[in-house]
């Protein structure tokens, strides 16, 4: 029996702890993929919009605010009630995310589990975070403080909504930053959820605020303001780059960005059990319908073996379950939109021109909604576009290798480094691939596997800086020295 889908409760933008109309009056409409019908109408931020936004995150972020005037341990446990409200409220946060995302109910709950898990986190580093002293010539003494960056930028895709808002505000949070988020215009109401239940935790006015709206508006708006100290991004290596652009042009705000990937998972000759290996590498290529940026999305198994394993994997792609997302047995619903449905068939269009073999699948799925057939290619080879750029869709490419030392070369071969990813009985094959690899994370025997105490991002183009674990609050806090002239060194 399928879940119910939710009432939408929240569609206007939050500021100061408020929710308002635009400005201008504008709304957009947000849409079902299950069905491409109109689930509702939200608020549009103009670049009004968020300056009112920045204004009240600057008013709650200056010196005498209560914000900035609270115990770190109070910050703490406002974080502890937001999570418990969320955790409270789980069920209908993953029916709102199934209603406009398309990903199965149950993934959803998975995703607002870790979620919570990552809230939690951050909230246990409040009062720990702290400066140091430092030895230093003369009759001197020097201290160190931690302080928040300030007023912070967060953009955050449609692929993970809570998850991508829970990595984003965990850390600004525990480090004392105030923030204007701007959710993808594609599932913005999970957000605005959590932004009231932020309001009924007893965060003050202006600490937190949500202003849905299209990218080159409101997204734009928030990377160019001069105003906002930092921009965290999550999303594609092409609008990356326009926001570092827009750092520049600006106040060079700080920017940490997490962005695409085509990532390599080895399968060698030594993996061990062939079907755990292919059912490692189809849920590494398959999870969350292939809309994943660290997706296992380049798939080299070791020509001894490759053969048996395209059989096992075709046999997955086959078995897959696609269908209504709140139906409890569907492992895949519709991609998010429309325009990511084409582009995904595009290019398994460019695969098939190209000379790679199809397998299974490579179609739309029905007509009614965004559906895409799980498609599995063979006999890829380096040069073709489905090997090369982020197809980001349910597509398995999977290339052959004949030696170690080709297949680290290959893994490199990109102009991505979000993650890697190994499967081997061999401890010295697998530390000496995950030294070589030039990727972010490295996954042996398993992925995808990110934790909210371990770093997460990317090398070259998928990004920099880090989010997750200690390594992400540091992107939050400024480092202040004070040296303080003493009257004698002892």
């Amino acid at each position: 029996m399928p879940v119910k889908k939710p009432e939408i409760f929240y569609t206007k933008l939050f500021i100061n702890n408020e929710f308002v109309d635009a400005a201008n009056g504008k709304t957009f409409s947000v849409l079902d993929p299950s069905s491409g019908e109109v689930i509702s109408n939200v608020s549009e931020a103009s670049a009004e919009d968020v300056d009112k936004a920045v204004a009240a995150a600057r008013a709650a972020f200056s010196s005498k605010a209560p914000w900035r005037t609270m115990d770190a341990s109070q910050r703490g446990e406002l974080m502890y009630k937001l999570c418990d409200l969320i955790e409270q409220d789980s069920d209908y946060l993953a029916r709102l995310d199934t209603l406009d995302n398309g990903k199965p109910y149950t993934e959803c709950l998975g995703d607002l589990d870790y979620s919570v898990k990552t809230l939690r986190y951050y909230a246990g580093w409040c009062d720990k975070i702290h400066g140091d002293t430092v030895p230093c010539d003369g009759p001197y003494m020097c201290l160190t403080r931690k302080e928040p960056v300030g007023v912070v930028g967060q953009i955050i895709p449609w692929n993970y909504p809570v998850m991508m808002l829970a990595w984003k505000w965990g850390p600004a949070l525990a480090t004392g930053c105030t923030v204007v988020l701007k959710p993808a215009e594609l599932t913005p109401l999970s957000s605005l959820y959590v932004a009231q239940l932020a309001k009924k935790a007893g965060f003050p006015p202006g600490v937190l605020n949500v202003v849905p709206g299209l990218g080159n508006v409101a997204g734009h708006a928030v990377a160019h303001h001069q105003d906002i100290d930092k921009v965290a991004f999550t999303g594609s290596t092409a609008i990356g780059r326009k926001i570092m652009q827009a750092a520049g042009v600006s106040n060079l705000k700080r920017v940490t960005m997490e962005l695409g990937g085509k990532s390599p998972l080895v399968v060698c000759e030594d993996c061990g059990d062939l079907d755990e290996a292919a059912e490692l590498c189809h849920t590494a290529m398959f999870g969350n319908h292939g809309q994943n940026c660290c997706a296992g999305s380049r798939t080299f198994v070791h020509e001894s073996i490759y053969d048996e394993f395209i059989k096992r994997a075709v046999k997955l792609a086959k078995e897959r379950i696609v269908g209504c997302p709140f139906d409890e047995k569907t492992q895949q619903g519709p991609q998010v939109s429309q325009q990511q449905m084409e582009r995904i068939l595009g290019y398994i269009e460019k695969g098939k021109a190209e000379g790679a073999r199809l397998e299974c699948g490579g179609a739309r799925l029905g007509n009614k909604g965004y559906f895409v057939q799980p498609t599995v290619f063979s006999e890829v080879t380096d040069n073709m576009t489905i090997a090369k750029e982020e197809i980001f869709g349910p597509v398995q490419v999977i290339l052959r290798f004949s030696t170690f030392e080709e297949v680290i070369e290959r893994s490199n071969k990109t102009e991505y480094g979000l993650a890697s990813g190994i499967i081997t009985k061999d401890i010295n094959k697998a530390l000496t691939y995950a030294q070589a690899v030039r990727a972010g994370s490295v996954w042996v025997n398993c992925y995808d596997l990110c934790l909210p105490q371990t770093p997460f991002g990317g090398y070259k183009q998928s990004g920099h800086g880090r989010e997750l674990g200690e390594d992400g609050l540091a992107e939050y806090l400024e480092t202040k020295t004070i040296l303080i002239k003493v009257p004698s060194k002892l």
